[in-house]
C-alpha cells in the first residue's frame, strides 16, 4: 500500500490536471464565440447552416410549386407573360439557393469557414428576395384595384414561407424577406388611399412578426444544439472517466496480483530460515546440549525464539489475508463441534492468561448441534479474538467466552474482555488491515493489526455476521455468528429414493 504522502501528491497532480483542464476548455469555448457568427461556438455554425441547406433543400419543390400557384392565380388579373416571367425568374433564383445549399452539403466539415458560406448564402438569398421584390411591378402593368389583394397575399405567403424555411440563419430571413416587403408596402403607399395604406401597414406587420417568429425558431434551435452538444461533452467525459478507471483497475489488478507473487515467493524464502532460527533459539534456551556459562545466553535465546515465533505468526497473517482477498481461501467444511473447538483453543490461551493473571470464563449454551464450516477457519476465529482480547486485558481482567445460540436459530461465538476498551471513532480503524487504535497500540503487545480483518473475512466466506461492540473504559465484546443455513439441525431430511425395481418386487 503506498504511503499517503504519495497518494496526497497524486491527488494534487490529479485536481492540477483537472484545473489545468478546465481553464483550457473555457479559453477554447471563449476563443470560438469570438469567431463564431452565431455569437456562440464555431461547431454551432456548421450545425445551423447545415440544417439551413438541407431546409432549402427539402423545401425547394414545395416552394416552387407556390410560385407557380401564384402565378397562375395572378394570370387572372395580370398579363401572363408578366406572371410567367416572374415565376421563371423566381424559380431561378430559387434554384441558384438549392445549387448553393448543394454545395455546402458536399462540402469538407473539416475545411469549414462560416464567414465565407454565410457570405454565399446570404448572396443568394438576397438575389432570391430582389427577384420576389418584382411582385410590386404587377400594379405597373395591371389595374392597381384589381391586383392590389392578390399582390397582398402573394406578399404574406412568400414572407411566411422564407422565414420558416431560413429560420436557422437570420441574415438569410432578412435578406430573402425585406426586399419584396420593401418594394410592395411603398407600391402601396405610392398608391394612396385608406385601402392601400391599411394594406401597406399589414405587410409591414407581417413582416415583423414572421422575422420574430423566426428569430424565436432560431433561438429555440441553438438551444437544442446546445443541449445535444452538452450532451455529447457528457458522454465523452464518463467514456473518458469509464477509460480511465479500467486502465487505474488493470493496474490495480496487476499490483495485487505482484503482490501475490512476492507473498507466496517469499514465504517459502522465508519460512526456512525462520524454521531453523526457531528450532535452534528453542534448543539454547531449554540447554538440551548443556548449560550456558554466561545466563544472559539464555534470556537472549528465548528472545530470539519469541521474535521468531512473532515473525512467523505474522508472515502466516499476511499470506491468509493474501489467500482471502485473491478468493483463492477455500474452505475445507465438514460437520464440527464449536464447542469443542473453542474449548480446544480456551486451553491453548489459557497459559497465556494465567501469565498476565487474567481469569478466562467459558460458558456454552445446552445441546448445541454441529455446524457446518471449515474446523481450521472457525479455530483461527477464536483464537484471533481470544488472543486480541488477552492482548488487550490489563493484568487481573477477566476475558469470557460465550457459545450459544443466536437468535435467529444460528450459532455465535462471544468474547468479551474487561480492558481499555475503543473510541468510537477508531472502531473502523480497527478493523481495517493493519489498523490499530490508539489506547490499543500503548498498552498491547506488538502485533500487525490483522486479526479483527482476517475474522471479518473468514465469517464473510461462511456467510456469518461479524459485530463489535466496545465502550471506552468498560472493555470490548466482538460475535461472530454463523447463519442458520449452516446449523445442522436446520437442514432438510435426507429420504432415500427406491427404484423402480424395489417398488415393483413390493407391489408384486
Amino acid at each position: 500500500m503506498p504511503p499517503r504522502s504519495a497518494i496526497d501528491a497524486d491527488v494534487r497532480a490529479l485536481m492540477g490536471r483537472d484545473g489545468k483542464r478546465a481553464a483550457q476548455k473555457t479559453v477554447l469555448e471563449a476563443r470560438q464565440r469570438l469567431t463564431s457568427s452565431s455569437g456562440t461556438r464555431a461547431e454551432f455554425d456548421f450545425e445551423l447552416m447545415h440544417d439551413y441547406a438541407a431546409a432549402r433543400r427539402g423545401a425547394a419543390l414545395p416552394m416552387a410549386a407556390i410560385v407557380c400557384i401564384l402565378a397562375i392565380v395572378a394570370s387572372f388579373w395580370v398579363p401572363v407573360v408578366f406572371s410567367a416571367f416572374w415565376a421563371a425568374l423566381v424559380i431561378s433564383s430559387l434554384l441558384v439557393v438549392v445549387l448553393v445549399a448543394r454545395r455546402f452539403a458536399r462540402s469538407e466539415p473539416a475545411k469549414f469557414n462560416a464567414a465565407k458560406w454565410t457570405t454565399s448564402f446570404i448572396a443568394a438569398e438576397t438575389l432570391y428576395g430582389i427577384a420576389l421584390s418584382l411582385l410590386a411591378l404587377c400594379t405597373v402593368v395591371a389595374n392597381p384595384s384589381d391586383v392590389v389583394p392578390v399582390m397582398f397575399a402573394m406578399v404574406l405567403v412568400s414572407i411566411a414561407a422564407n422565414a420558416v424555411a431560413t429560420h436557422t440563419l437570420p441574415h438569410a430571413t432578412l435578406m430573402s424577406t425585406l426586399p419584396v416587403t420593401a418594394t410592395v408596402a411603398i407600391n402601396l403607399l405610392l398608391l394612396g388611399g385608406t385601402v392601400n395604406y391599411t394594406l401597406a401597414a399589414v405587410v409591414i406587420c407581417g413582416e415583423i412578426f414572421f422575422l420574430f417568429l423566426a428569430r424565436q425558431l432560431y433561438s429555440s434551435e441553438l438551444e437544442t444544439i446546445s443541449h445535444q452538444s452538452e450532451k455529447d461533452s457528457l458522454i465523452s467525459e464518463l467514456e473518458e472517466a469509464r477509460h480511465m478507471s479500467d486502465e487505474a483497475r488493470r493496474h490495480a489488478e496487476q499490483a495485487n496480483i505482484a503482490k501475490s507473487q512476492f507473498l507466496a515467493t517469499m514465504s517459502h524464502e522465508l519460512r526456512t530460515p525462520l524454521n531453523a532460527i526457531i528450532g535452534f533459539s528453542e534448543v539454547l534456551k531449554s540447554e538440551l546440549l548443556g548449560p550456558h556459562h554466561v545466563p544472559q545466553y539464555k534470556e537472549y535465546a528465548g528472545d530470539i525464539h519469541a521474535s521468531g515465533q512473532h515473525l512467523l505468526n505474522l508472515i502466516n497473517e499476511l499470506l491468509d489475508l493474501s489467500r482471502i482477498e485473491a478468493g483463492k481461501y477455500e474452505l475445507h467444511e465438514e460437520a464440527v463441534s464449536i464447542i469443542d473447538i473453542a474449548d480446544d483453543c480456551r486451553r491453548m490461551m489459557e497459559l497465556r492468561a494465567k501469565a498476565k493473571g487474567i481469569e478466562l470464563v467459558f460458558s456454552t449454551g445446552d445441546n448445541l448441534p454441529k455446524i457446518w464450516g471449515d474446523e481450521r477457519a472457525i479455530r483461527q476465529v477464536i483464537l484471533n479474538l481470544m488472543s486480541n482480547a488477552i492482548k488487550f486485558t490489563p493484568q487481573h481482567g477477566k476475558v469470557t467466552l460465550v457459545v450459544a445460540r443466536s437468535g435467529d436459530g444460528g450459532q455465535l461465538i462471544s468474547v468479551k474482555d474487561n480492558g481499555p476498551g475503543i473510541p468510537d471513532g477508531e472502531i473502523e480503524t480497527v478493523l481495517s488491515s493493519f489498523g490499530q487504535g490508539s489506547l490499543a497500540h500503548k498498552t498491547a503487545e506488538q502485533g500487525a493489526g490483522l486479526g479483527l480483518p482476517i475474522v471479518q473475512k473468514i465469517m464473510d466466506l461462511h456467510q456469518g455476521r461479524f459485530d463489535l461492540f466496545s465502550k471506552l473504559r468498560f472493555g470490548t465484546e466482538v460475535i461472530a455468528t454463523f447463519p442458520r443455513a449452516r446449523v445442522m439441525d436446520a437442514l432438510a431430511p435426507v429420504t432415500e429414493r427406491r427404484n423402480k425395481l424395489e417398488i415393483y418386487s413390493a407391489a408384486g
